[in-house]
């Protein structure tokens, strides 16, 4: 069972950008679907952004044009840009993975604020 752990998660002023990262403990070459979720206080877990082991990417209207998602094969990581970031996108970001079951890092932090 692939092991993901995410980083780059921290305070950020609004208008700012982080950039989140996932390793995964095995090659994602064959990995159906890499992607970010996130889950805010009180709310329901939601997808984020995901992409397809051939690079095709998928993303939340709340996010399009300011997250970018991408995956390195190489160093058997995923990324999620994010710029312009507002208070309502504070919230604990899950790196996930599909093959033959979803799979689930342990989450980071993403908190934005004056």
């Amino acid at each position: 069972q692939v092991q993901l752990v995410e980083s780059g998660g921290g305070l950020v002023q609004p208008g700012g950008s982080l950039r989140l990262s996932c390793a995964a403990s095995e090659s994602i070459k064959s990995i159906d679907i890499m992607g970010w979720y996130r889950q805010a206080p009180g709310k329901q877990r939601e997808a984020v952004a995901t992409i397809t082991s051939v690079g095709y990417p998928n993303y939340a209207e709340s996010v399009k044009g300011r997250f970018t998602i991408s995956r390195d094969t190489a160093k058997n990581t995923v990324s999620l840009e994010m710029t312009r970031l507002t208070p309502e996108d504070t919230a604990v970001y899950f790196c996930t993975s599909y093959f033959g079951g979803w799979h689930w890092g342990q989450g980071t932090q993403v908190t934005v604020s004056a």
